[in-house]
């Protein structure tokens, strides 16, 4: 039978198109996750920033600052959690973010959302596969010129885990994110005896030129850069939490959506700050100290050889690509389902969302967002500059920027849901309601403020200008008129009212 048969109501510059049941029998996706599962896809995809990236703000803000600023962006997330929370059990569909802004601002508000949100989730796990490709560098002694090779290899072999089937997915992404928190609480329990807050985490001053440098003996300002410098470090802080908002693009795929997702995510969240907290405060307080972290590429690695010696660095840094690997891992499947549910409504090719025949998973979407991110690297690499600090900086700033957009449409969804949709189910409730979604919005601009203020930032902002040109070019000529009633559409030209129907 033919997919598409002829066009359905239009409205708000878009046009719908009938679909067939095969159609969706196509895109069919298969239930797994409970509560472990969506813990550990959540924890999984933003650890990886508690091994390296976070450090950077330690250099722009100091301890002090970078501590500030961690509270601060954790506010942000428990604010943008929590209404995730209450949001994703009452649309229970894999289109998450795009999926909320869809059913509150119209298709073009869902669009954009899920435009940016595509922006983090293709690009997050092109900076940890950089981040792996250098580690693996550093193990087995490979010039720079190999590390195109490891980026390869690694989407080669974690979508090759994702396409073979969610049960493998979520059984890989929970033994990898516990060997990973197994790691970082060794390191917590190693460096606590070691530490000496004082010598080595307020070893940050200011040279008459405004830069950082070393004080040998310590004891420095709390916030040798000011309240400023504290600001300044919050798009460092993000990377401590980055993507813990991927959890309801499982929802499809989650035994029971509506009592479990909360759960995970909730719990998730809890768990990636008492890390954040922990892994700002040892890592940072035993040698060499804040100084030097505030530019290295592998802060825990370096921690684990202050306390051990160069002997085992080998070993030591085989265990801290586990982290590496359970975030690019998670995040590989965040991307398949997002791109997946656009392309299932029609904003992106349809093509996209069609699953593996008998493993039920998006291959073609997985594989695409490889493509694309390996294409964008290779660009940097080649094209722009072959240098591992460039591309490591302006991969994670187009990451963060999609991000924080994501979030204040998030953020604003959570906030007209409420107002337009009050009649709506909600198994959950947000404690914080939308003084906490208000707060999301208000970080996230601040935080955007500061990237845009930072010349190393503006190189990725220009980068994500460019891939929402287009997106935007191509859904104005073609996405806009093939539109599908997929539950993501059902439910907000319904306004609320059709009941959530799995596929």
């Amino acid at each position: 039978m033919s997919e598409t048969t002829t066009a359905a109501a239009s409205g708000g510059g878009v046009t719908y198109q009938s679909v067939d049941s095969s159609y969706f029998e196509k895109r069919g996706l298969r239930r797994y996750a409970g509560v472990a599962s969506l813990w550990a896809l959540g924890v999984g995809a933003v650890i990886s920033g508690h091994f390296s990236g976070w450090n950077f703000g330690l250099g722009v803000g100091g301890w002090g600052g970078m501590l500030i600023a961690t509270v601060f962006i954790a506010i942000m997330y428990l604010g943008l959690t929590f209404s995730i929370a209450e949001m994703s059990p009452a649309l229970p569909h894999t289109g998450a973010a795009y999926s909320f802004a869809r059913s509150t601002m119209g298709p073009w508000g869902g669009f954009i959302t899920g435009l940016c949100e595509n922006v983090e989730y293709v690009i997050t796990p092109a900076v940890i596969v950089f981040f792996i490709g250098s580690y693996l560098g550093s193990i087995f002694g490979t010039s720079e010129s190999f590390q195109p090779v490891y980026w390869i290899g690694g989407y080669i072999v974690f979508v090759g885990l994702n396409v073979v089937g969610v049960e493998l997915s979520f059984k890989v992404t929970l033994v990898v994110t516990l060997l990973a928190l197994a790691c970082l609480v060794g390191f917590w329990f190693s460096a606590i005896p070691n530490m000496d807050f004082t010598r080595w985490a307020l070893n940050i001053g200011v040279g008459a030129d405004g830069a950082p440098v070393e004080l040998a003996e310590g004891g420095g300002s709390f916030l040798p850069f000011g309240l400023h410098g504290a600001l300044a470090a919050m798009p460092f802080a993000v990377w401590l939490f980055l993507a813990i908002e991927q959890l309801p693009l499982a929802a499809e795929e989650s035994v029971d959506p509506k009592r479990d997702m909360p759960r995970g995510i909730i719990l998730g969240i809890i768990t990636l700050i008492i890390s954040a907290f922990m892994i700002l405060l040892l890592n940072a307080s035993i040698a060499k100290g804040a100084f030097a972290l505030s530019t290295s590429g592998e802060p825990l690695l370096d921690g684990f050889r202050a306390i051990y010696g160069d002997g085992i660095a080998k070993i030591l840094a085989l265990i801290a690509v586990i982290g590496l690997i359970a975030s690019f891992h998670t995040i590989i499947f965040a991307q398949g389902r997002q791109i997946y549910s656009l392309s299932r409504a029609g904003y992106f090719p349809r093509a996209l969302s069609i699953t593996h025949g008998t493993r039920k998973t998006p291959h073609l979407a997985m594989v695409a967002g490889a493509v694309v991110a390996l294409i964008v690297m290779c660009v940097i690499w080649y094209g722009v500059a072959n240098s591992a600090a460039i591309i490591g900086g302006t991969l994670l700033n187009m990451a963060v920027f999609g991000a924080m957009i994501s979030y204040i449409m998030q953020a604003l969804s959570f906030i007209l849901l409420r107002k337009k949709f009050p009649q709506i189910a909600r198994p959950y409730k947000s404690p914080f309601g939308v003084v906490g979604a208000v707060l999301t919005m208000l970080i996230a601009l601040v935080t955007i403020y500061f990237q845009l203020s930072d010349p190393v930032y503006r190189a990725g902002v220009i980068g994500v200008a460019i891939w929402f040109a287009v997106g935007i070019i191509y859904f104005a000529l073609v996405g806009r008129h093939k539109l599908v009633l997929s539950p993501e559409e059902e439910f907000a030209r319904s306004k609320g009212t059709a009941e959530y129907k799995s596929l």
